[in-house]
């Protein structure tokens, strides 16, 4: 069924609401353009699969006819491209549905199809129901082999080992501030910043079936959702203990035996471990977002919309700092973040981890960190990436 047609059916039933003053025969016309609608989208996506593996199949014979050169494992999940792809979706998005959910509908179909040109297997900071894992499924799509590893470090290790593909770390929160163990992670790695992930951090009061509410005397979660949280619980749970735990996720977790407790976790946590969600949007600060970044070992091509992120070991004297950020205005280049952590084991030095807006092949920025290096001792470019789309 064509574009044209499925227009034609909608047209067809809009003017059936003045002719028909029969509700069932209304309805029945109804659920039949639905299942004729729906018959096309099933074969339109099929279509989209097949050419995926035709993807795929053009990938491997370039590796088997030796063409590439720079890896013997084809790659085949294209953050620039996706971002692309998502990124268009919402500007020909015409609605009823909103923009970014059309985009979220896509990124599923993307996820299924990629998983049939090569299944992606994602490292993630655990356990499973964080937010974490959350950002994880909101980059990949459901269709991606989440797997929870149980430190910052551990993920690093999985991703550079192979045994994973990329991984997907926490790196700042707009309320609680950086995720100093992400950034320490890159001094000692050499893996690469390849995307990022921007997820609303929306909490939950979260109960088990067997909760007794009247009986609570404990709720669990995250010391720093415990802090998000902290004036919501003074006024509904004054006098409840709170408790803190690992993660969110280890925090549902504890309920399914426990009928005095609650936890404090995401949409994630309660869908994984069938909770009910007694209360929404806990949270203090309602614009609260933590940023992930997706890790991996290859450089990816710009996608129109990109960030770069470089690390700088710099010389102790006064003024350095200035030095390093006069190339970015001279070029016009426009700082998003900069954070400062120690330079191991050097006592007292400290190297700068800065964002900047644009692509390292982008001349300005290429210029900005080339005029950078000469006035430091070293500079690192952990990645250039497209900027989160969803």
């Amino acid at each position: 069924m064509s574009e044209q047609s499925s227009e034609q059916n909608v047209d067809n039933l809009n003017q059936s609401i003045s002719d028909t003053t029969n509700e069932k025969e209304f309805l029945d016309s109804i659920r039949q353009n639905i299942d004729a609608v729906d018959c096309e989208i099933q074969t339109l996506i099929n279509n989209r699969a097949k050419l995926a593996q035709q993807v795929a199949t053009v990938k491997k014979n370039h590796i088997a006819n030796n063409v590439a050169t720079d890896s013997s494992n084809p790659i085949f999940y294209r953050p620039e491209r996706e971002a692309q792809v998502l990124k268009a979706v919402m500007e020909r998005n015409t609605g009823p549905i909103a923009d970014e959910k059309m985009a979220r509908l896509f990124r599923e179909i993307m996820s299924v199809c990629l998983d049939l040109e090569a299944p992606q297997r994602i490292a993630f900071l655990g356990p499973v129901g964080t937010f974490t894992h959350a950002a994880a499924l909101k980059h990949f799509g459901k269709a991606a082999d989440t797997v929870p590893m149980t430190t910052i470090t551990d993920v690093f290790r999985e991703v550079e080992a192979g045994t994973a593909m990329y991984g997907v770390v926490p790196v700042e929160n707009s309320s609680e501030g950086v995720v100093n163990h992400t950034l320490d992670g890159f001094l000692s790695s050499s893996l690469k910043i390849i995307g990022e992930v921007e997820l609303p951090i929306h909490q939950n009061f979260l109960v088990a079936e067997h909760t007794k509410i009247d009986g609570l005397s404990r709720i669990y979660s995250h010391q720093q959702s415990l802090a998000q949280c902290r004036h919501w619980l003074d006024v509904n749970f004054p006098n409840v203990e709170r408790v803190a735990v690992s993660s969110n996720g280890e925090a549902a977790r504890r309920l399914k035996n426990e009928w005095h407790s609650a936890a404090i976790a995401g949409d994630v946590a309660a869908a994984e471990y069938d909770l009910h969600k007694l209360y929404t949007n806990i949270e203090d600060n309602p614009s609260n977002t933590t940023r992930f970044l997706i890790i991996g070992h290859e450089a990816i091509a710009p996608s129109g919309q990109d960030k770069t992120s470089i690390v700088v070991s710099a010389h102790d004297k006064a003024g350095a700092l200035i030095e390093i950020l006069k190339p970015l205005s001279y070029h016009g280049v426009s700082m998003t973040s900069i954070e400062t952590r120690p330079e191991r084991p050097n006592k007292w030095a400290y190297v700068f981890f800065i964002d900047m807006n644009g692509h390292i092949d982008e001349a300005n920025v290429s210029a900005a960190i080339n005029d950078i290096r000469p006035l430091v001792k070293d500079v690192r470019i952990l990645g250039s990436y497209p900027k989160a789309v969803l």
